[in-house]
Protein backbone atom coordinates (compact mmCIF):
# COMPACT_ATOMS: atom_id res chain seq x y z
CA UNK A 1 0.00 0.00 0.00
CA UNK A 2 1.21 3.46 -0.86
CA UNK A 3 1.24 6.44 1.43
CA UNK A 4 0.03 9.42 -0.55
CA UNK A 5 2.26 12.32 0.38
CA UNK A 6 3.13 15.73 -1.02
CA UNK A 7 6.69 16.96 -1.39
CA UNK A 8 6.09 19.24 1.61
CA UNK A 9 4.94 16.31 3.76
CA UNK A 10 8.04 14.32 2.79
CA UNK A 11 10.22 17.30 3.73
CA UNK A 12 8.56 17.43 7.17
CA UNK A 13 9.15 13.71 7.67
CA UNK A 14 12.80 14.06 6.70
CA UNK A 15 13.19 16.94 9.16
CA UNK A 16 11.70 14.83 11.95
CA UNK A 17 14.00 11.91 11.09
CA UNK A 18 17.04 14.19 11.16
CA UNK A 19 15.94 15.70 14.50
CA UNK A 20 15.42 12.26 16.01
CA UNK A 21 18.79 10.98 14.74
CA UNK A 22 20.81 14.00 15.86
CA UNK A 23 19.07 15.57 18.86
CA UNK A 24 16.85 12.91 20.42
CA UNK A 25 19.38 10.07 20.05
CA UNK A 26 22.04 12.22 21.72
CA UNK A 27 19.78 13.05 24.69
CA UNK A 28 18.75 9.41 25.11
CA UNK A 29 22.36 8.20 24.94
CA UNK A 30 23.35 10.76 27.58
CA UNK A 31 20.51 9.51 29.78
CA UNK A 32 21.68 5.91 29.32
CA UNK A 33 25.25 6.86 30.31
CA UNK A 34 24.01 8.59 33.46
CA UNK A 35 21.75 5.68 34.38
CA UNK A 36 24.57 3.15 33.89
CA UNK A 37 26.79 5.19 36.17
CA UNK A 38 24.29 4.75 39.01
CA UNK A 39 25.21 1.09 39.39
CA UNK A 40 22.92 -1.96 39.64
CA UNK A 41 21.09 -2.04 36.28
CA UNK A 42 18.60 -4.74 37.30
CA UNK A 43 16.76 -2.35 39.65
CA UNK A 44 17.55 0.90 37.89
CA UNK A 45 14.30 2.51 36.70
CA UNK A 46 16.07 5.35 34.88
CA UNK A 47 18.09 2.85 32.85
CA UNK A 48 14.99 0.89 31.86
CA UNK A 49 13.12 4.09 30.96
CA UNK A 50 16.04 5.31 28.84
CA UNK A 51 16.19 1.97 27.02
CA UNK A 52 12.43 2.15 26.40
CA UNK A 53 12.80 5.71 25.08
CA UNK A 54 15.62 4.62 22.78
CA UNK A 55 13.53 1.75 21.41
CA UNK A 56 10.59 4.10 20.84
CA UNK A 57 12.79 6.64 19.05
CA UNK A 58 14.39 4.03 16.79
CA UNK A 59 10.98 2.56 16.02
CA UNK A 60 9.65 6.00 15.04
CA UNK A 61 12.67 6.59 12.79
CA UNK A 62 12.09 3.25 11.02
CA UNK A 63 8.38 4.05 10.65
CA UNK A 64 9.07 7.47 9.11
CA UNK A 65 11.71 6.06 6.76
CA UNK A 66 9.25 3.38 5.64
CA UNK A 67 6.58 6.05 5.06
CA UNK A 68 8.96 7.93 2.76
CA UNK A 69 10.16 4.78 1.01
CA UNK A 70 6.62 3.62 0.21
CA UNK A 71 5.26 7.09 -0.56
CA UNK A 72 3.48 7.90 -3.75
CA UNK A 73 4.11 11.58 -4.38
CA UNK A 74 0.99 13.46 -5.35
CA UNK A 75 0.42 16.97 -6.56
CA UNK A 76 -2.80 18.89 -6.38
CA UNK A 77 -4.05 19.12 -9.96
CA UNK A 78 -7.57 20.19 -9.06
CA UNK A 79 -9.15 23.43 -10.23
CA UNK A 80 -10.06 26.26 -7.88
CA UNK A 81 -13.63 25.02 -7.35
CA UNK A 82 -12.70 21.34 -6.85
CA UNK A 83 -11.85 19.58 -3.60
CA UNK A 84 -8.10 18.97 -3.44
CA UNK A 85 -5.16 18.59 -1.09
CA UNK A 86 -4.52 21.57 1.14
CA UNK A 87 -7.93 23.07 0.52
CA UNK A 88 -10.56 23.82 3.14
CA UNK A 89 -13.98 22.40 2.34
CA UNK A 90 -17.32 23.38 3.85
CA UNK A 91 -19.68 20.40 3.93
CA UNK A 92 -23.34 20.19 4.79
CA UNK A 93 -24.35 16.74 6.04
CA UNK A 94 -27.81 15.63 4.89
CA UNK A 95 -28.93 14.77 8.44
CA UNK A 96 -27.91 18.15 9.88
CA UNK A 97 -28.59 21.79 9.17
CA UNK A 98 -25.05 22.85 10.05
CA UNK A 99 -22.08 23.28 7.74
CA UNK A 100 -18.76 21.83 8.93
CA UNK A 101 -15.30 22.87 7.81
CA UNK A 102 -12.62 20.29 6.92
CA UNK A 103 -9.10 20.61 5.59
CA UNK A 104 -8.08 17.97 3.05
CA UNK A 105 -4.60 16.63 3.80
CA UNK A 106 -2.31 13.67 3.13
CA UNK A 107 -2.22 10.55 5.26
CA UNK A 108 0.58 11.67 7.54
CA UNK A 109 -1.04 15.03 8.29
CA UNK A 110 -4.51 13.66 9.07
CA UNK A 111 -5.97 14.76 12.40
CA UNK A 112 -9.72 14.06 12.56
CA UNK A 113 -10.04 15.72 15.98
CA UNK A 114 -9.00 19.01 14.34
CA UNK A 115 -11.06 18.42 11.16
CA UNK A 116 -8.03 17.54 9.03
CA UNK A 117 -9.10 14.57 6.94
CA UNK A 118 -6.98 12.42 4.69
CA UNK A 119 -7.79 11.93 1.04
CA UNK A 120 -7.68 8.21 1.86
CA UNK A 121 -10.43 8.40 4.49
CA UNK A 122 -13.97 7.45 3.43
CA UNK A 123 -15.10 11.10 3.48
CA UNK A 124 -11.93 12.45 1.89
CA UNK A 125 -11.86 9.95 -0.96
CA UNK A 126 -15.57 10.42 -1.64
CA UNK A 127 -15.39 14.22 -2.01
CA UNK A 128 -11.93 14.41 -3.65
CA UNK A 129 -12.08 16.23 -7.03
CA UNK A 130 -15.77 17.06 -6.64
CA UNK A 131 -16.91 20.65 -7.18
CA UNK A 132 -18.88 23.22 -5.21
CA UNK A 133 -22.57 22.30 -5.20
CA UNK A 134 -22.01 18.56 -5.69
CA UNK A 135 -23.87 16.12 -3.43
CA UNK A 136 -21.78 13.06 -2.68
CA UNK A 137 -22.66 9.73 -1.08
CA UNK A 138 -20.02 8.60 1.41
CA UNK A 139 -19.60 4.90 2.17
CA UNK A 140 -18.15 4.41 5.64
CA UNK A 141 -17.92 1.47 8.05
CA UNK A 142 -20.87 2.99 9.95
CA UNK A 143 -23.02 3.10 6.79
CA UNK A 144 -23.76 5.48 3.97
CA UNK A 145 -24.52 9.18 4.29
CA UNK A 146 -24.72 12.17 1.96
CA UNK A 147 -22.86 15.45 2.05
CA UNK A 148 -23.13 18.57 -0.08
CA UNK A 149 -20.06 20.65 -0.88
CA UNK A 150 -21.04 24.20 0.08
CA UNK A 151 -17.75 26.05 -0.44
CA UNK A 152 -14.01 25.52 -1.00
CA UNK A 153 -11.17 27.81 0.14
Amino acid sequence: MYNYLTEEAIDKLEEEIEHRKVVVRHKINDGLKEARAQGDLSENFEYKAAKRDRAHNESRIRYLERMIRTAKIIKDTTSKNQVGIGKTVYLKFSQEDETEKFKIVTTIEADPMNNKISIESPLGSAIYKHAIGDSVTVKSPQGQYCVKIENID
